[in-house]
């Protein structure tokens, strides 16, 4: 048995990183990982895997539609389903093995096994029962379904089955029009599957700013994927490895199927508690089966600390690395901060959309004066020499003092173009501010000056 300052309960983007935070703090440190690699979902069943196909299948994309653009000319790319798996894998182990390498770097222990919490302050893995002074529960999530669907991973596929499909599918069935559904089926869809997303609202990306959801569902659509909104769900059916999905138009009660080879189940994902013994802890719990916390993510009971996933907020890797970083500065006697205003998120589709902050709906609801500042990619000699001049960058401001409240993003690269609006949001930062700061040209970052600008006097080049 061994005694730690502190035992973190999953090696997922939250995990490992409040690990290894809390030894860069000095403090004796573990973490508990059933899997057999370090990581959680996200490097290994999540978001690291599907970035790797959605990267492939863009440049599948390309070879296809824009080589021939720009004088390169190549026989048509074909397909090598397996070496595609084997380049997700590699990409992977790379990564997983990164964090190995980062533990024993810091002198993080990993205490190999599923945990389970006997009493406060001792976590038992396996056969053995450690000493920490303090727990910190970062168990992630699993994918939810819903009811009359049952995955079973081959035919009626959760996002970790999509990952590894045996074969590419001629007709797949997304239900679920967020960020996972429409990350994966773009992916089938660039390899020639015919995608069709099931949506229960009436919009995709439920949340995301409105005339967003309006122009990716239709940017979407170009490239092939069909969209069913209002459609609630009754079940699926599998039959000689087929799927037949039912399903209830809203607008009128019409009921419908479609057949598919492959179903997946995007419908959000649900908090992995089960098994810690938190109930006879006496550590709370909500409806919806999140972890209760306080200001400083500490749990009901006194030395139980808990973050990610497993709690409420958005289920994101960066607002758990955030939170994970926070708490070991509070264990370590400093001040942990997480700002949950500027929290961006980003769907990695083709082009890509990023959002951080308010929205025009949430500013409206709440009655908060602002003004917007919109320039769109076409107006981008970079983005126009590179076939990637769909979409726009949105900045909205505050009317009265111009302080920025939120920016959506929907165009190339746009996952790393929302941060300079992050940065300037942290440190409360005026659209002016950002319309003053010299940009380099030709970038794509351009639109987002220029967005700053139509925030004020209006843009230069729209």
């Amino acid at each position: 048995m061994a005694s730690y300052d502190v035992i973190i309960i999953g090696s997922g983007p939250g995990g490992y990183v409040c690990a290894i935070r809390c030894a860069q703090l000095g403090l004796k440190t573990a973490c508990v990982e059933g899997r057999e690699t370090l990581g959680g979902t996200c490097l290994n069943i999540g978001c690291i895997p599907s970035k790797a196909l959605l990267h492939a299948t863009e440049m599948l994309h390309e070879a296809e539609h824009n080589f021939s653009k720009m004088g390169l000319n190549v026989d048509a790319p074909k397909v090598d389903w397996s070496a595609m798996q084997a380049y997700k894998d590699d990409t992977i182990g790379q990564n997983t093995k990164g964090i190995e390498f980062l533990f024993k770097k810091n002198k993080v222990d990993w205490l190999k096994g599923w945990a389970s919490i006997p009493e406060a302050g001792k976590v038992k893995v396996g056969d053995e029962v450690h000493d920490a002074k303090n727990i910190v529960i970062a168990s992630g999530s699993d994918s939810a379904t819903l009811p009359g669907i049952e995955i079973d991973e081959e035919t009626i596929v959760s996002s970790t089955g999509a990952l590894s499909l045996k074969e590419i599918p001629k007709k797949m069935v997304v239900i679920g029009a967020g960020v996972i559904g429409l990350e994966m089926g773009s992916v089938y869809a660039r390899l020639g599957a015919e995608v069709t997303v099931l949506e229960y609202l009436d919009t995709v990306t439920p949340g995301m700013d409105g005339e967003v959801q309006k122009n990716f569902q239709k940017l979407l659509s170009k490239q092939g994927m069909k969209f069913v909104l209002g459609a609630a769900v009754q079940g699926a059916e599998i039959s000689d490895g087929k799927a037949k999905v039912s399903y209830k138009l809203k607008k009128d009660e019409s009921e419908e199927t479609i057949d598919a080879d492959i179903v997946l189940v995007a419908t959000g994902r649900k908090p992995v508690t089960k098994g810690l013994g938190l109930e006879d802890l006496g550590v709370e719990t909500t409806e919806r089966g999140q972890i209760k916390t306080d200001d400083h993510w500490k749990t009901t009971k006194d030395g139980i600390y808990a973050i990610g996933d497993c709690i409420a907020g958005p289920m994101l890797a960066h607002k758990a690395e955030d939170e994970g970083m926070a708490v070991a500065e509070v264990l370590a006697g400093k001040h942990g901060h997480v700002n949950y205003g500027v929290i961006p998120s980003v769907i990695y589709t083709h082009p890509e959309v990023a959002s951080v902050g308010r929205t025009e709906e949430q500013l409206k609801q709440d009655e908060v004066p602002y003004k917007v500042g919109k320039f769109s990619f076409m107006g981008n000699g970079r983005a126009k020499a590179n076939f990637a001049a769909d979409g726009f960058v949105k900045i909205l401001a505050h009317r009265e003092t111009d302080r920025i409240l939120g920016a959506h993003i929907i165009g190339p690269m746009a996952g790393d173009l929302i941060h300079e609006v992050c940065v300037a949001m942290e440190f409360g930062a005026a659209a002016e501010d950002l319309a003053l700061t010299c940009h380099a040209h030709p970038t794509y970052s351009e639109a987002v000056r220029e967005a700053a600008l139509a925030c004020g006097d209006g843009a230069i080049h729209s």
